[in-house]
Protein backbone atom coordinates (compact mmCIF):
# COMPACT_ATOMS: atom_id res chain seq x y z
CA UNK A 1 0.00 0.00 0.00
CA UNK A 2 1.19 3.55 -0.86
CA UNK A 3 1.78 6.05 2.14
CA UNK A 4 -0.15 9.72 2.26
CA UNK A 5 3.16 11.32 0.55
CA UNK A 6 3.27 8.82 -2.40
CA UNK A 7 -0.15 9.06 -3.45
CA UNK A 8 -0.41 13.18 -2.78
CA UNK A 9 2.55 13.39 -4.78
CA UNK A 10 1.33 11.33 -7.76
CA UNK A 11 -2.11 12.25 -8.17
CA UNK A 12 -2.03 15.84 -7.31
CA UNK A 13 -0.04 18.97 -7.13
CA UNK A 14 0.24 19.64 -3.20
CA UNK A 15 3.26 21.63 -1.78
CA UNK A 16 5.67 19.83 0.21
CA UNK A 17 4.66 22.12 3.08
CA UNK A 18 0.82 20.79 2.30
CA UNK A 19 1.95 17.38 2.39
CA UNK A 20 3.79 17.40 5.97
CA UNK A 21 0.51 19.07 7.08
CA UNK A 22 -1.18 16.59 6.34
CA UNK A 23 1.53 13.69 7.87
CA UNK A 24 1.02 16.16 10.97
CA UNK A 25 -2.76 15.59 11.16
CA UNK A 26 -2.53 11.44 10.33
CA UNK A 27 -0.42 11.80 13.20
CA UNK A 28 -2.46 12.95 15.28
CA UNK A 29 -5.91 12.75 14.33
CA UNK A 30 -6.84 9.29 16.55
CA UNK A 31 -7.77 11.63 19.10
CA UNK A 32 -10.70 13.31 16.95
CA UNK A 33 -11.64 10.04 15.48
CA UNK A 34 -12.40 8.46 18.81
CA UNK A 35 -13.69 11.49 20.23
CA UNK A 36 -16.28 11.24 16.91
CA UNK A 37 -16.94 8.15 17.38
CA UNK A 38 -16.11 7.80 13.97
CA UNK A 39 -14.17 6.86 11.16
CA UNK A 40 -11.81 9.76 10.00
CA UNK A 41 -10.91 9.65 6.02
CA UNK A 42 -8.55 11.69 4.53
CA UNK A 43 -9.58 13.30 1.08
CA UNK A 44 -7.05 15.07 -1.51
CA UNK A 45 -9.10 16.72 -4.85
CA UNK A 46 -7.21 15.11 -7.79
CA UNK A 47 -8.65 17.56 -10.47
CA UNK A 48 -10.86 20.09 -11.40
CA UNK A 49 -13.73 17.98 -12.59
CA UNK A 50 -14.15 17.05 -8.11
CA UNK A 51 -12.83 14.05 -7.93
CA UNK A 52 -11.18 12.99 -4.76
CA UNK A 53 -8.46 10.80 -3.30
CA UNK A 54 -8.45 8.78 -0.06
CA UNK A 55 -4.35 9.11 1.40
CA UNK A 56 -5.22 8.04 4.84
CA UNK A 57 -7.58 6.40 7.20
CA UNK A 58 -8.26 5.93 10.79
CA UNK A 59 -10.74 4.04 12.91
CA UNK A 60 -12.32 4.59 15.98
CA UNK A 61 -11.15 2.58 19.08
CA UNK A 62 -14.93 3.70 21.23
CA UNK A 63 -17.34 2.80 18.38
CA UNK A 64 -17.85 0.29 15.53
CA UNK A 65 -16.38 1.32 12.22
CA UNK A 66 -18.32 2.28 8.93
CA UNK A 67 -16.33 0.48 7.08
CA UNK A 68 -14.98 -2.79 6.70
CA UNK A 69 -12.41 -2.35 3.92
CA UNK A 70 -9.84 0.09 3.66
CA UNK A 71 -10.61 3.10 2.00
CA UNK A 72 -6.52 4.26 1.28
CA UNK A 73 -5.82 4.79 -2.93
CA UNK A 74 -9.50 5.01 -3.53
CA UNK A 75 -10.77 7.66 -5.93
CA UNK A 76 -14.29 8.88 -6.14
CA UNK A 77 -16.67 11.42 -7.99
CA UNK A 78 -19.49 12.57 -8.97
CA UNK A 79 -22.55 13.09 -6.57
CA UNK A 80 -21.03 10.59 -4.13
CA UNK A 81 -18.16 13.09 -3.23
CA UNK A 82 -20.80 16.28 -3.14
CA UNK A 83 -20.08 16.81 0.48
CA UNK A 84 -16.18 16.75 0.17
CA UNK A 85 -16.66 19.19 -2.90
CA UNK A 86 -19.09 21.94 -0.69
CA UNK A 87 -16.56 21.59 2.34
CA UNK A 88 -13.15 22.31 -0.14
CA UNK A 89 -14.59 24.48 -2.53
CA UNK A 90 -16.42 26.77 0.45
CA UNK A 91 -14.50 26.78 3.00
CA UNK A 92 -16.79 25.45 5.95
CA UNK A 93 -17.86 22.17 7.85
CA UNK A 94 -20.76 20.14 6.53
CA UNK A 95 -23.09 18.33 8.31
CA UNK A 96 -26.33 18.52 5.83
CA UNK A 97 -27.84 15.71 4.29
CA UNK A 98 -29.55 12.32 5.03
CA UNK A 99 -27.58 9.11 6.48
CA UNK A 100 -26.16 6.42 3.59
CA UNK A 101 -25.57 3.45 3.22
CA UNK A 102 -22.64 1.21 2.98
CA UNK A 103 -23.80 -2.24 2.34
CA UNK A 104 -26.10 -2.60 4.98
CA UNK A 105 -24.23 -0.12 7.27
CA UNK A 106 -26.03 2.85 8.04
CA UNK A 107 -23.92 6.37 8.29
CA UNK A 108 -23.99 9.96 8.73
CA UNK A 109 -21.50 12.15 6.41
CA UNK A 110 -19.71 15.03 7.72
CA UNK A 111 -17.01 17.04 6.06
CA UNK A 112 -14.34 19.17 7.48
CA UNK A 113 -11.93 21.38 5.33
CA UNK A 114 -8.31 21.10 6.32
CA UNK A 115 -6.26 24.75 6.31
CA UNK A 116 -2.54 25.32 6.40
CA UNK A 117 -1.97 28.41 8.20
CA UNK A 118 0.16 31.09 6.56
CA UNK A 119 3.82 32.26 7.76
CA UNK A 120 1.82 35.33 9.18
CA UNK A 121 -0.68 33.03 11.16
CA UNK A 122 -3.32 33.83 8.65
CA UNK A 123 -5.52 31.22 8.01
CA UNK A 124 -4.97 29.79 4.14
CA UNK A 125 -6.48 28.16 1.10
CA UNK A 126 -8.13 24.66 1.63
CA UNK A 127 -5.74 21.85 0.71
CA UNK A 128 -7.63 18.59 1.74
CA UNK A 129 -10.98 17.58 3.58
CA UNK A 130 -11.46 15.14 6.60
CA UNK A 131 -14.20 13.06 6.00
CA UNK A 132 -16.23 12.31 9.17
CA UNK A 133 -18.16 8.87 8.90
CA UNK A 134 -20.44 7.64 11.73
CA UNK A 135 -21.39 4.01 12.08
CA UNK A 136 -25.19 5.03 12.80
CA UNK A 137 -26.28 0.96 13.41
CA UNK A 138 -25.98 1.23 17.21
CA UNK A 139 -27.66 4.71 17.27
CA UNK A 140 -29.00 5.53 21.02
CA UNK A 141 -28.98 8.13 23.59
CA UNK A 142 -25.88 9.24 24.47
CA UNK A 143 -24.57 9.46 27.59
CA UNK A 144 -22.95 12.55 29.52
CA UNK A 145 -19.51 11.04 28.26
CA UNK A 146 -20.26 10.52 24.96
CA UNK A 147 -22.17 14.45 25.16
CA UNK A 148 -19.11 16.00 25.98
CA UNK A 149 -16.55 13.61 23.93
CA UNK A 150 -18.59 14.73 20.91
CA UNK A 151 -18.77 18.61 22.07
CA UNK A 152 -14.82 18.26 22.32
CA UNK A 153 -14.81 16.67 19.18
CA UNK A 154 -16.72 19.45 17.16
CA UNK A 155 -14.24 22.01 18.30
CA UNK A 156 -11.37 20.12 17.19
CA UNK A 157 -13.16 20.08 13.31
CA UNK A 158 -13.12 23.48 14.01
CA UNK A 159 -9.88 24.43 14.70
CA UNK A 160 -8.95 21.71 11.84
CA UNK A 161 -10.45 23.91 9.53
CA UNK A 162 -9.16 27.15 11.12
CA UNK A 163 -5.62 25.30 10.41
CA UNK A 164 -4.72 25.57 14.54
CA UNK A 165 -4.99 21.55 15.20
CA UNK A 166 -2.97 19.88 15.39
CA UNK A 167 -0.45 21.89 17.52
CA UNK A 168 3.26 21.54 16.66
CA UNK A 169 4.91 18.80 18.23
CA UNK A 170 7.62 18.63 20.66
CA UNK A 171 11.19 16.77 19.95
CA UNK A 172 11.24 13.19 20.82
CA UNK A 173 7.22 12.98 21.56
CA UNK A 174 4.90 10.65 19.89
CA UNK A 175 1.29 9.97 19.19
CA UNK A 176 0.99 6.70 21.07
CA UNK A 177 -0.26 8.25 24.39
CA UNK A 178 -2.01 9.55 26.31
CA UNK A 179 -5.35 8.40 24.23
CA UNK A 180 -9.02 9.40 25.10
CA UNK A 181 -10.11 6.18 26.76
CA UNK A 182 -7.43 6.30 29.39
CA UNK A 183 -8.58 10.33 31.24
CA UNK A 184 -10.13 13.42 29.55
CA UNK A 185 -10.63 16.51 31.25
CA UNK A 186 -12.81 19.42 30.02
CA UNK A 187 -11.62 22.98 31.10
CA UNK A 188 -13.72 26.14 30.84
CA UNK A 189 -11.61 29.13 30.22
CA UNK A 190 -10.74 30.04 33.37
CA UNK A 191 -9.25 26.63 34.21
CA UNK A 192 -12.15 25.09 35.89
CA UNK A 193 -13.10 21.51 35.46
CA UNK A 194 -16.09 21.13 34.02
CA UNK A 195 -16.15 17.30 33.21
CA UNK A 196 -14.18 14.51 33.89
CA UNK A 197 -13.86 10.89 32.53
CA UNK A 198 -14.45 8.00 34.86
CA UNK A 199 -10.69 7.28 33.99
CA UNK A 200 -9.98 10.25 34.77
CA UNK A 201 -10.78 10.59 38.13
CA UNK A 202 -9.21 6.89 38.84
CA UNK A 203 -6.00 8.18 37.66
CA UNK A 204 -6.52 11.66 40.20
CA UNK A 205 -7.52 9.05 42.76
CA UNK A 206 -3.82 7.21 42.47
CA UNK A 207 -2.27 10.47 43.21
CA UNK A 208 -3.89 10.80 46.06
CA UNK A 209 -7.47 13.52 44.97
CA UNK A 210 -10.16 11.53 45.91
CA UNK A 211 -12.99 14.47 46.32
CA UNK A 212 -15.01 14.80 42.24
CA UNK A 213 -12.43 16.60 39.94
CA UNK A 214 -15.39 19.59 38.41
CA UNK A 215 -15.62 22.68 39.29
CA UNK A 216 -11.57 22.61 40.51
CA UNK A 217 -8.62 24.99 39.59
CA UNK A 218 -6.80 22.00 37.76
CA UNK A 219 -3.67 23.90 37.89
CA UNK A 220 -3.61 24.89 41.74
CA UNK A 221 -4.99 21.23 42.01
CA UNK A 222 -1.23 19.93 39.83
CA UNK A 223 0.50 22.17 42.03
CA UNK A 224 -0.60 20.82 45.05
CA UNK A 225 -0.51 17.06 43.63
CA UNK A 226 2.88 16.72 42.97
CA UNK A 227 5.20 15.48 45.65
CA UNK A 228 8.47 17.38 43.91
CA UNK A 229 7.50 21.15 43.75
CA UNK A 230 9.42 21.91 40.85
CA UNK A 231 7.17 19.44 38.84
CA UNK A 232 4.19 20.69 40.30
CA UNK A 233 4.85 23.83 38.98
CA UNK A 234 5.66 22.96 35.89
CA UNK A 235 2.64 20.54 35.25
CA UNK A 236 0.95 23.58 36.68
CA UNK A 237 2.30 26.12 34.31
CA UNK A 238 1.34 23.29 31.45
CA UNK A 239 -2.33 23.81 32.17
CA UNK A 240 -1.89 27.21 32.40
CA UNK A 241 -0.02 27.65 29.07
CA UNK A 242 -2.97 25.27 27.21
CA UNK A 243 -5.65 27.56 28.30
CA UNK A 244 -3.78 30.96 26.42
CA UNK A 245 -3.25 29.14 22.99
CA UNK A 246 -0.09 27.26 23.64
CA UNK A 247 0.99 23.60 23.04
CA UNK A 248 2.49 22.79 26.11
CA UNK A 249 4.64 19.51 26.01
CA UNK A 250 3.72 16.83 28.17
CA UNK A 251 4.26 16.45 31.77
CA UNK A 252 4.28 13.62 34.75
CA UNK A 253 3.37 14.38 37.93
CA UNK A 254 4.48 12.34 40.33
CA UNK A 255 2.75 11.53 44.15
CA UNK A 256 2.49 9.09 46.47
CA UNK A 257 4.15 6.26 44.33
CA UNK A 258 1.94 6.95 41.81
CA UNK A 259 3.06 8.31 37.94
CA UNK A 260 0.01 10.22 35.55
CA UNK A 261 0.92 11.57 32.69
CA UNK A 262 -0.71 14.70 31.49
CA UNK A 263 -1.15 16.50 27.87
CA UNK A 264 -2.74 19.90 27.65
CA UNK A 265 -4.31 21.05 24.29
CA UNK A 266 -6.09 24.43 23.67
CA UNK A 267 -9.58 24.74 22.61
CA UNK A 268 -9.27 27.57 20.19
CA UNK A 269 -12.68 26.84 17.33
CA UNK A 270 -12.87 30.12 15.18
CA UNK A 271 -9.77 31.36 17.33
CA UNK A 272 -11.37 31.87 20.47
CA UNK A 273 -9.84 30.54 23.61
CA UNK A 274 -12.94 28.65 25.16
CA UNK A 275 -10.48 26.55 27.72
CA UNK A 276 -8.70 23.50 27.38
CA UNK A 277 -8.47 19.55 26.95
CA UNK A 278 -6.13 17.72 29.34
CA UNK A 279 -5.41 13.53 28.55
CA UNK A 280 -4.15 11.72 31.73
CA UNK A 281 -2.93 8.27 31.70
CA UNK A 282 -2.39 6.49 34.65
CA UNK A 283 1.63 5.35 33.55
CA UNK A 284 2.97 3.97 37.30
CA UNK A 285 3.43 0.59 36.25
CA UNK A 286 5.38 1.33 33.03
CA UNK A 287 8.02 3.90 35.24
CA UNK A 288 8.21 0.84 37.68
CA UNK A 289 9.04 -1.31 35.25
CA UNK A 290 11.31 1.45 33.57
CA UNK A 291 12.99 1.98 36.53
CA UNK A 292 13.73 -1.94 36.60
CA UNK A 293 15.16 -2.15 33.30
CA UNK A 294 17.23 0.89 33.80
CA UNK A 295 18.74 -1.12 37.13
CA UNK A 296 18.88 -4.47 35.11
CA UNK A 297 20.85 -2.42 32.42
CA UNK A 298 23.43 -1.01 34.93
CA UNK A 299 23.83 -4.36 36.34
CA UNK A 300 24.74 -6.04 33.07
CA UNK A 301 27.06 -3.15 32.39
CA UNK A 302 28.72 -3.62 35.87
CA UNK A 303 29.26 -6.94 34.84
CA UNK A 304 30.45 -6.91 32.05
CA UNK A 305 32.91 -4.25 32.91
CA UNK A 306 34.20 -6.41 35.73
CA UNK A 307 34.32 -9.22 32.89
CA UNK A 308 36.72 -7.16 31.49
CA UNK A 309 38.55 -6.23 34.50
CA UNK A 310 39.21 -9.90 35.29
CA UNK A 311 39.76 -10.83 31.49
CA UNK A 312 42.45 -8.43 31.73
CA UNK A 313 44.34 -9.34 35.18
CA UNK A 314 44.23 -13.15 33.50
CA UNK A 315 45.97 -11.51 30.53
CA UNK A 316 48.59 -9.62 32.64
CA UNK A 317 49.22 -12.87 34.79
CA UNK A 318 50.01 -15.25 31.55
CA UNK A 319 51.77 -11.84 30.04
CA UNK A 320 54.03 -12.26 33.05
CA UNK A 321 54.34 -16.05 33.29
CA UNK A 322 55.39 -15.75 30.00
CA UNK A 323 58.36 -13.68 30.87
CA UNK A 324 59.11 -15.97 33.31
CA UNK A 325 59.29 -18.99 31.09
CA UNK A 326 62.61 -20.42 29.41
CA UNK A 327 61.15 -22.71 26.86
CA UNK A 328 60.28 -20.89 23.85
CA UNK A 329 57.48 -22.71 22.79
CA UNK A 330 55.67 -22.25 26.11
CA UNK A 331 56.36 -18.42 25.99
CA UNK A 332 54.97 -18.41 22.16
CA UNK A 333 51.59 -20.40 23.68
CA UNK A 334 51.75 -18.32 26.62
CA UNK A 335 51.91 -15.23 24.48
CA UNK A 336 48.88 -16.33 22.05
CA UNK A 337 46.46 -16.64 25.25
CA UNK A 338 47.50 -13.84 26.02
CA UNK A 339 46.05 -12.40 22.64
CA UNK A 340 42.81 -14.49 23.06
CA UNK A 341 42.32 -13.22 26.17
CA UNK A 342 43.01 -9.57 25.04
CA UNK A 343 40.23 -10.11 22.00
CA UNK A 344 37.46 -11.32 24.11
CA UNK A 345 38.23 -8.35 26.42
CA UNK A 346 37.58 -6.22 23.83
CA UNK A 347 33.98 -7.30 23.25
CA UNK A 348 33.05 -7.04 26.94
CA UNK A 349 34.60 -3.57 27.17
CA UNK A 350 31.85 -2.62 24.41
CA UNK A 351 29.36 -4.00 26.32
CA UNK A 352 29.98 -2.57 29.50
CA UNK A 353 29.11 0.92 27.55
CA UNK A 354 26.49 -0.18 25.53
CA UNK A 355 22.89 0.01 26.65
CA UNK A 356 21.88 -3.34 25.20
CA UNK A 357 23.65 -6.54 24.70
CA UNK A 358 25.05 -5.54 21.57
CA UNK A 359 27.74 -4.29 19.84
CA UNK A 360 29.05 -1.88 17.00
CA UNK A 361 31.67 -4.13 15.54
CA UNK A 362 33.44 -2.21 13.20
CA UNK A 363 35.59 -0.51 16.25
CA UNK A 364 36.47 -4.32 17.83
CA UNK A 365 37.61 -5.28 14.34
CA UNK A 366 39.91 -2.37 13.70
CA UNK A 367 41.22 -2.43 17.32
CA UNK A 368 41.98 -6.17 17.02
CA UNK A 369 43.91 -5.84 13.53
CA UNK A 370 45.61 -2.70 14.83
CA UNK A 371 46.92 -5.26 17.84
CA UNK A 372 48.02 -8.37 15.18
CA UNK A 373 50.30 -6.13 13.51
CA UNK A 374 52.13 -5.07 16.06
CA UNK A 375 52.46 -8.00 18.08
CA UNK A 376 52.74 -10.18 14.93
CA UNK A 377 56.06 -12.51 14.50
CA UNK A 378 57.17 -10.81 11.38
CA UNK A 379 60.09 -8.14 10.69
CA UNK A 380 57.74 -6.74 7.36
CA UNK A 381 55.20 -4.16 7.90
CA UNK A 382 51.89 -4.92 7.02
CA UNK A 383 49.20 -2.88 5.99
CA UNK A 384 45.49 -3.33 7.72
CA UNK A 385 42.26 -2.40 5.61
CA UNK A 386 38.58 -2.92 6.28
CA UNK A 387 36.04 -3.32 3.49
CA UNK A 388 32.38 -2.72 4.23
CA UNK A 389 30.68 -2.90 7.65
CA UNK A 390 30.01 -5.71 10.08
CA UNK A 391 27.34 -3.44 11.78
CA UNK A 392 25.78 -3.94 15.23
CA UNK A 393 26.44 -7.64 16.03
CA UNK A 394 25.00 -9.75 19.08
CA UNK A 395 26.98 -10.32 21.92
CA UNK A 396 26.72 -14.35 21.34
CA UNK A 397 27.69 -13.46 17.89
CA UNK A 398 30.36 -10.87 18.82
CA UNK A 399 32.68 -12.49 21.41
CA UNK A 400 32.97 -15.87 19.38
CA UNK A 401 33.59 -13.80 15.78
CA UNK A 402 36.33 -11.45 17.21
CA UNK A 403 38.34 -14.85 18.57
CA UNK A 404 37.86 -15.94 14.91
CA UNK A 405 39.32 -12.64 13.05
CA UNK A 406 41.83 -12.44 16.18
CA UNK A 407 43.85 -15.78 14.25
CA UNK A 408 42.95 -15.40 11.48
CA UNK A 409 44.54 -11.84 11.37
CA UNK A 410 47.53 -13.09 13.10
CA UNK A 411 47.80 -16.20 10.65
CA UNK A 412 47.49 -14.14 7.84
CA UNK A 413 50.57 -11.42 8.80
CA UNK A 414 52.85 -13.88 10.47
CA UNK A 415 52.77 -16.84 7.97
CA UNK A 416 51.90 -14.47 4.66
CA UNK A 417 54.44 -12.75 5.00
CA UNK A 418 57.06 -14.96 7.09
CA UNK A 419 60.57 -13.01 7.80
CA UNK A 420 63.16 -13.27 5.71
CA UNK A 421 64.66 -15.97 5.90
CA UNK A 422 61.68 -18.34 6.20
CA UNK A 423 60.49 -16.40 2.66
CA UNK A 424 60.65 -18.89 -0.48
CA UNK A 425 60.52 -15.29 -2.49
CA UNK A 426 62.66 -12.34 -2.24
CA UNK A 427 61.12 -10.25 0.47
CA UNK A 428 60.00 -6.97 1.06
CA UNK A 429 62.09 -4.66 3.24
CA UNK A 430 60.10 -3.32 6.25
CA UNK A 431 59.36 0.41 6.07
CA UNK A 432 61.30 2.06 8.22
CA UNK A 433 59.49 4.55 10.89
CA UNK A 434 55.79 3.20 9.75
CA UNK A 435 53.59 2.30 12.36
CA UNK A 436 51.07 -0.80 11.10
CA UNK A 437 47.02 0.94 10.67
CA UNK A 438 43.91 -0.22 10.08
CA UNK A 439 43.32 2.28 7.16
CA UNK A 440 39.77 3.41 5.50
CA UNK A 441 38.68 1.94 1.99
CA UNK A 442 40.31 3.12 -0.18
CA UNK A 443 42.79 2.45 -3.22
CA UNK A 444 45.54 -0.48 -2.75
CA UNK A 445 48.97 0.12 -1.80
CA UNK A 446 51.71 -1.42 -3.09
CA UNK A 447 53.29 -2.69 0.23
CA UNK A 448 52.24 -5.64 1.79
CA UNK A 449 48.69 -5.55 3.41
CA UNK A 450 45.57 -7.75 5.04
CA UNK A 451 42.15 -6.64 3.85
CA UNK A 452 39.35 -7.66 6.00
CA UNK A 453 35.97 -7.41 4.35
CA UNK A 454 32.27 -7.63 5.65
CA UNK A 455 28.86 -7.39 3.75
CA UNK A 456 24.90 -8.98 5.03
CA UNK A 457 23.23 -10.90 2.55
CA UNK A 458 19.41 -12.33 3.70
CA UNK A 459 20.51 -12.67 7.15
CA UNK A 460 23.90 -13.86 6.83
CA UNK A 461 27.07 -12.45 7.69
CA UNK A 462 29.55 -12.36 4.53
CA UNK A 463 33.46 -12.17 6.31
CA UNK A 464 36.64 -12.66 4.20
CA UNK A 465 40.08 -12.20 5.28
CA UNK A 466 42.48 -11.47 2.30
CA UNK A 467 45.97 -11.09 2.01
CA UNK A 468 48.78 -10.26 -0.61
CA UNK A 469 51.38 -12.46 0.86
CA UNK A 470 53.43 -15.81 0.03
CA UNK A 471 49.96 -18.04 -0.56
CA UNK A 472 49.60 -21.89 1.03
CA UNK A 473 51.69 -24.18 1.03
CA UNK A 474 51.17 -26.79 -1.47
CA UNK A 475 50.76 -29.79 1.24
CA UNK A 476 48.09 -27.44 3.48
CA UNK A 477 44.82 -28.99 4.41
CA UNK A 478 42.25 -26.93 6.15
CA UNK A 479 40.42 -30.01 8.01
CA UNK A 480 43.54 -31.64 9.25
CA UNK A 481 46.21 -29.12 10.26
CA UNK A 482 47.24 -29.34 13.45
CA UNK A 483 47.88 -25.82 14.46
CA UNK A 484 45.98 -24.95 17.24
CA UNK A 485 44.76 -21.14 15.76
CA UNK A 486 43.07 -23.19 12.91
CA UNK A 487 41.33 -25.70 15.40
CA UNK A 488 39.78 -23.28 17.22
CA UNK A 489 38.67 -21.32 14.19
CA UNK A 490 37.34 -24.04 13.18
CA UNK A 491 35.40 -25.47 16.35
CA UNK A 492 34.12 -21.46 16.89
CA UNK A 493 33.05 -21.15 13.04
CA UNK A 494 30.85 -24.68 13.11
CA UNK A 495 30.29 -24.92 16.34
CA UNK A 496 29.45 -21.71 18.90
CA UNK A 497 28.62 -19.11 14.84
CA UNK A 498 26.82 -22.42 13.18
CA UNK A 499 28.62 -20.62 10.06
CA UNK A 500 31.15 -22.18 7.40
CA UNK A 501 34.85 -21.25 7.00
CA UNK A 502 36.85 -21.83 3.34
CA UNK A 503 40.44 -21.18 3.19
CA UNK A 504 41.65 -21.23 -0.43
CA UNK A 505 44.60 -19.34 -2.45
CA UNK A 506 43.43 -15.82 -3.75
CA UNK A 507 42.42 -14.76 -6.66
CA UNK A 508 45.76 -12.48 -6.73
CA UNK A 509 47.67 -14.70 -5.30
CA UNK A 510 48.08 -14.77 -1.39
CA UNK A 511 45.65 -16.78 0.75
CA UNK A 512 41.72 -15.63 1.48
CA UNK A 513 39.51 -17.19 4.24
CA UNK A 514 35.95 -17.11 3.67
CA UNK A 515 33.16 -16.95 6.35
CA UNK A 516 30.03 -17.12 6.69
CA UNK A 517 27.66 -16.84 9.58
CA UNK A 518 23.88 -16.41 9.94
CA UNK A 519 22.80 -13.50 12.24
CA UNK A 520 19.33 -15.24 12.65
CA UNK A 521 20.33 -17.12 16.10
CA UNK A 522 17.73 -19.43 16.01
CA UNK A 523 18.15 -21.06 12.72
CA UNK A 524 19.53 -25.02 12.55
CA UNK A 525 22.78 -25.91 10.63
CA UNK A 526 24.16 -22.74 10.39
CA UNK A 527 21.28 -21.58 7.88
CA UNK A 528 19.40 -18.42 8.35
CA UNK A 529 15.89 -18.53 8.94
CA UNK A 530 13.72 -16.67 7.07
Amino acid sequence: MSTLRDLAEEHTRLRPADIDHLHRIAGDWQLLSDLSFADLLLWVPVDAEGTFLCVAQVRPTTAPTAYQDDQVGRIIGGSEVAHLGVAYSQGRIWREGDPVWYGDVPARHEAIPVRLRTADGEAGEVIAVVGRDTNLSTARTPSQLELNYLTTADDLAQMIADGTFPPPRHPGETTSAPRVGDGLVRLDAGGKVTYASPNAQSAYRRLGYASHLVGEDLAALHRRLAGDPLDGTEAANGILAALRGEAPPRREIDARGATMLTRALPLMPAGVPIGALVLVRDITEVRRRDRALITKDATIREIHHRVKNNLQTVAALLRLQARRVAMPEARVALEESVRRVASIALVHETLSMSSDEAVEFDGIVDRVASAATEVAATEVSVGMRRKGSFGVLPAEIATSLVMVLNELLLNAVEHGFPPADESDDVPVPPISGVVPAVVAEGDPSARPEVVVSAHRFRKMLHVSVTDNGRGLPPEFDAERGSRLGLQIVRALVTGELRGTIELRAGAKGGTEALLVVPLARNAPDGRSQG
